[in-house]
C-alpha cells in the first residue's frame, strides 16, 4: 500500500480497497452456497481443470502465480485474451528471471499485461480469478502452473465457484498485490 500515496488515481483505488478490506476481515460465515470441486495430483487433471476454468471466463481473468512454465495454460489464457476477455497476471520475479521455460515473457508478448512482485522473498500465491466481479470463480491451492505439478508432484487444487465472499476476498489481496508489483519488460533481469 506504500505507493497509495503517490498518485490521486492510486489513491482512490487504495481508498477503495481499505474501505472493502473492512468487510472482507470480519465477514461472517456464510450459508453454503456455490460449488467446490477438489483435485489432487497426479491422479486428477488439474490442469485440465484449470483450462476449462479459463475457457467458462467471459469477462475477466486474474493470475497471481510463483512458477508458471505450461504451455497448455499459456495457451488457454492468450486464446481468452484474444477473444476479448480481460486477462492479467503478478507472477514472482525471482522466478521469472531463473525459469527457462517460463511461459511469462510468452503471456507479455501476446499482448497481456504482467506484473513482477518484487516485495516479497517470495510471491508465493497460485491463484485464478474468473470473472470475480461476476460472482465466478476462484482457483487456488499448492498448484503450480507447471508439468511436474501435474505429472510429477503431489500437488493439490480447491476451485470455488459462486461464492461471492470468498472470491471477493482474493480478488481484494489480487489487487493489494497488484499495487505493489512492477510492469513486467522484456528487459526483466534491469532492476525497476
Amino acid at each position: 500500500m506504500r505507493q497509495c500515496w503517490k498518485k490521486p488515481a492510486r489513491l482512490l483505488l487504495c481508498l477503495g480497497l481499505l474501505a472493502g478490506a473492512a468487510g472482507v476481515a470480519h465477514a461472517a460465515p456464510e450459508p453454503a452456497e456455490g460449488t467446490t470441486e477438489v483435485l489432487f495430483t497426479p491422479w486428477d487433471d488439474a490442469e485440465g481443470a484449470l483450462v476449462k476454468l479459463i475457457q467458462e471466463a467471459r469477462h475477466s481473468i486474474r493470475v497471481q502465480i510463483f512458477l508458471f512454465t505450461s504451455r497448455p495454460l499459456a495457451r488457454a489464457l492468450v486464446a481468452a485474451h484474444q477473444r476479448g476477455v480481460k486477462v492479467e497476471v503478478l507472477a514472482d520475479r525471482e522466478m521469472v528471471e531463473k525459469g527457462e521455460n517460463s511461459q511469462i515473457p510468452a503471456l507479455h508478448v501476446a499482448g497481456i499485461p504482467v506484473w513482477l512482485e518484487v516485495r516479497y522473498a517470495s510471491a508465493h500465491n497460485k491463484v485464478l480469478l474468473v470473472d470475480a466481479e461476476q460472482g465466478g470463480a476462484v482457483a487456488t491451492g499448492s498448484y503450480n502452473y507447471t508439468y511436474s505439478a501435474q505429472a510429477r508432484n503431489a500437488e493439490n487444487i480447491l476451485i470455488l465457484r459462486a461464492a461471492p465472499k470468498v472470491i471477493g476476498a482474493y480478488l481484494f489481496n489480487w489487487k493489494r498485490h497488484r499495487l505493489d508489483a512492477v510492469p513486467f519488460s522484456d528487459n526483466v533481469g534491469d532492476k525497476p
